[in-house]
C-alpha cells in the first residue's frame, strides 16, 4: 500500500537555474533603488540644510546609482547654482577688503559651478583688470618680480587677457634692460666674463629689447682675445732654396690647419705676459727622386688542347678492382661454408645410420625376449610367472646417446645451412656491384681533352717619384723665453708610384703607360703635409693650456653664482667651445638663470 501511495506522488520539479539568476537581479536592483533613495534622501537634506558640499556628494552618489535620473540632475543642479551664489557672495566680501587673489581664486570657484552666473563673470573680469593695474603700478615701480606674478596670475585664468599678455612683454622688456645695465656696468668695470653672462641673460628674457647680442658678440671677442693662445710664427727660413714648399709652411697655411672655434691665434708678434709659443721653421731640404725598378709579370694564356688519361675511369677503375677483391673474398668464404655444409651432412648421415641400426637392434631384442616369454609361458604352471617375461628385457632406453647425437648434428646442419645460404647471397650482391662497376668503367672514355695553357713572361716597370721635405721646427713658450730647447726635425715623404708595360693583344696584356704625378704636385702635398703634422703638434700645447683653466674652473663650481667663478668659468667655456664641459656649463646657466647656457661660447 505505502509503495502504491509513494507511486501515486507527483515527481518534484526540475531545477530552475535561471530562477536563481533572476533572485539575483532582483535583489541588486533592489539594494540599487535602496542605495539611490538614500542618496537622493541624504541630498535633499543636506540641501535643507544649506550645506552645499554634502548635498553635491549625495546627488553625485545617487547619479552614479542611476545615471539616467533627470530629476536627481535638476536637483543638482540646483544645489550648485545655490552654492555658486554663495561663493559669490565670499567673493565680493574679499574683493572689498583688497584681496584681489583671494577674490579670483573664489570667483572662478562660483563659474565652476554655474557657469552662467552672470554677476561672478563680471566680478572677475574687474578683479583680472584690477591685478593687470596692480601689475602695470608694479612695474612702473621697478617691483618687476611683483609685477611677473600678478600678470602669471592672470593668464593663468584668462589665457588670452591682452592687457596681462602687454604687460608681460613689458616685465620682459624691462628684464632684458636692467640685466644690459647691469652688463654694461660689469663691462665697465672690467668683468668682461659677468658682463657676457648678463649681456647673454638680457638677450634671452626678450630679443631685440636692446642691444645685448651686439654687446655680447663685443664682449665675447674680447675674453677671446684675452685668453687666446698665441702662435708666434717667425718667417721660415728657407736653407733648401724651395719657395713653393717654404710658402706652404707660412703662417697663414698654419692658421687655415688650426680649429676656428677656439681662441687660437697665429700671429707675427705678441705682447708680453701672454699664453702661447714661437715657432720657428726652417726647411732644411726638398728631395725629389724617381726610381725605376723592374720586374717581370707572367700572363697565363690557352696554348692548345691535349688528351690526358681520364681521371673519372681511373677513379671508377680502382672501385672496379676493390669490388672484384671483395667478390673474391665473398666466393672464398661461399667456398667454406658449402664445404662447411657438405661435411656437415656427411657426419648427420653417418649419425643418422648408427641410430637406425641401433633401434633395429632393440626391435630385434625385444621381439626375441617375447618370443621366449611367450614358450616360457607355455611350459609355466599356472599361476607362475616366468622370469623370461622380465619387461627391462624390451628396454627402449640404449640408444638414447645415439639419438641425442642425432639431434645435434641435425641442429648444427641447420646452422651450416644458414650460413651456406647467406653466403650465397652474399656473393649474388656482389656480382651485382661487380657488374655495376664494370659497366659503368667501360662507360666511361679512356682519355678526355683539357686546356694546355702556357705562361707568356713580360717585363714591368715601375716608376716611383718620392718627394721628401726636411724641416726643423723649434717650439718655445712665450713665458720662458730664456728656455733652452732642442729642435726637433722631422722628414715629410709624399710618394706616388704607377707601373708601365707594353701591350700583346696575342697575350691578353694590355699596354699600360706610366702616369705619374707631377712634382710640382708632390712639392705642394709634402709641404701641406709637413703644416698639418705642426697643428697637431699647436694643438697638443693649447689642449695643455686649455685643460689648466678648466681644472681652475672646476674648483670653483661649489659657487658657481660668485663674480669670480664666473670670470673663471666662462674663460674656460670659451677655451672650450668645440665641446664646452657640462659640469661647468650647467651650474653657471643654473645660478644665473640662462634658458640656454651653451650662448655664452656662440652656440
Amino acid at each position: 500500500m505505502n509503495a502504491f501511495v509513494r507511486g501515486l506522488r507527483p515527481a518534484p520539479a526540475p531545477s530552475r537555474p535561471w530562477l536563481g539568476a533572476l533572485a539575483l537581479a532582483l535583489a541588486l536592483v533592489l539594494a540599487g533603488c535602496s542605495a539611490f533613495s538614500r542618496a537622493v534622501k541624504e541630498g535633499d537634506l543636506a540641501s535643507q540644510e544649506q550645506k552645499w558640499a554634502d548635498a553635491e556628494a549625495a546627488y553625485l552618489r545617487a547619479l552614479a546609482a542611476d545615471p539616467e535620473a533627470s530629476e536627481v540632475k535638476v536637483k543638482l543642479g540646483k544645489v550648485r547654482q545655490a552654492w555658486s551664489e554663495v561663493v559669490l557672495a565670499e567673493a565680493r566680501s574679499v574683493h572689498a577688503e583688497g584681496n584681489l587673489d583671494g577674490a579670483m581664486k573664489l570667483l572662478v570657484r562660483a563659474l565652476e559651478l554655474n557657469g552662467d552666473n552672470v554677476s561672478a563673470r563680471e566680478l572677475l573680469s574687474e578683479t583680472l583688470d584690477a591685478r593687470v593695474a596692480a601689475g602695470n603700478v608694479a612695474l612702473k615701480a621697478e617691483r618687476l618680480q611683483d609685477a611677473r606674478a600678478e600678470f602669471d596670475a592672470v593668464l593663468s585664468v584668462a589665457p588670452d587677457h591682452a592687457a596681462a599678455k602687454r604687460g608681460v612683454d613689458g616685465v620682459q622688456v624691462a628684464w632684458a634692460r636692467r640685466w644690459f645695465t647691469t652688463g654694461g656696468d660689469l663691462e665697465k668695470s672690467g668683468k668682461l666674463g659677468n658682463a657676457l653672462v648678463a649681456y647673454v641673460r638680457a638677450d634671452q628674457e626678450r630679443v631685440g629689447a636692446t642691444a645685448a647680442r651686439e654687446r655680447a658678440e663685443a664682449v665675447r671677442q674680447k675674453l677671446r682675445d684675452e685668453v687666446a693662445f698665441l702662435v708666434v710664427a717667425t718667417p721660415v727660413e728657407d736653407r733648401a732654396g724651395a719657395p713653393d714648399v717654404a710658402q706652404r709652411l707660412a703662417a697663414g697655411r698654419l692658421a687655415s690647419m688650426l680649429p676656428t672655434k677656439l681662441p687660437l691665434r697665429v700671429v707675427t708678434e705678441a705682447p708680453e705676459g701672454r699664453e702661447g709659443v714661437r715657432l720657428d721653421l726652417a726647411l732644411e731640404r726638398v728631395l725629389p727622386l724617381q726610381v725605376v725598378e723592374e720586374s717581370q709579370r707572367t700572363q697565363r694564356y690557352l696554348a692548345g688542347n691535349r688528351s690526358v688519361p681520364n681521371p673519372r675511369r681511373a677513379g671508377f677503375e680502382g672501385k672496379l678492382l676493390q669490388s672484384e677483391r671483395a667478390l673474391e673474398d665473398v666466393e672464398r668464404k661461399q667456398a667454406t661454408a658449402l664445404r662447411e655444409y657438405l661435411r656437415m651432412q656427411a657426419e648427420l648421415n653417418m649419425v643418422r645410420v648408427a641410430a637406425e641400426r641401433c633401434r633395429e637392434r632393440e626391435r630385434r631384442e625385444c621381439r626375441e625376449a617375447l618370443q621366449e616369454c611367450g614358450e616360457a609361458a607355455r611350459e609355466t604352471r599356472r599361476g607362475e610367472f616366468p622370469s623370461e617375461c622380465n619387461p627391462s628385457r624390451c628396454n627402449a632406453k640404449s640408444c638414447v646417446a645415439e639419438e641425442l647425437l642425432l639431434v645435434a648434428k641435425v641442429a648444427a646442419s641447420l646452422d651450416k645451412e644458414k650460413a651456406l645460404e647467406a653466403a650465397l647471397d652474399k656473393a649474388e650482391a656482389q656480382r651485382t656491384e661487380v657488374q655495376r662497376h664494370r659497366d659503368t668503367t667501360f662507360r666511361e672514355p679512356i682519355t678526355v681533352e683539357e686546356p694546355m695553357y702556357s705562361e707568356f713572361v713580360f717585363d714591368v716597370q715601375l716608376h716611383r717619384l718620392t718627394v721628401t721635405a726636411s724641416v726643423t721646427a723649434v717650439m718655445r713658450d712665450l713665458l720662458k723665453e730664456g728656455q733652452v730647447v732642442a729642435p726637433n726635425t722631422h722628414d715629410y715623404a709624399v710618394v706616388h708610384e704607377d707601373t708601365a708595360h707594353k701591350g700583346y693583344d696575342r697575350y691578353g696584356v694590355l699596354a699600360d703607360p706610366v702616369q705619374l704625378r707631377n712634382e710640382l704636385e708632390l712639392r705642394v702635398e709634402v709641404g701641406d703635409k709637413a703644416v698639418a703634422d705642426l697643428a697637431l703638434k699647436v694643438k697638443e700645447r693649447f689642449d695643455a693650456y686649455r685643460g689648466k683653466r678648466v681644472e681652475d674652473a672646476r674648483r670653483g663650481m661649489v659657487r658657481p653664482g660668485a663674480e669670480d667663478v664666473v670670470e673663471t668659468a666662462v674663460r674656460a667655456l670659451l677655451l672650450t667651445a668645440d665641446g664646452p664641459p657640462q659640469d661647468i656649463l650647467q651650474p653657471l646657466g643654473r645660478a644665473r638663470g640662462l634658458n640656454r647656457p651653451e650662448t655664452l661660447v656662440g652656440l
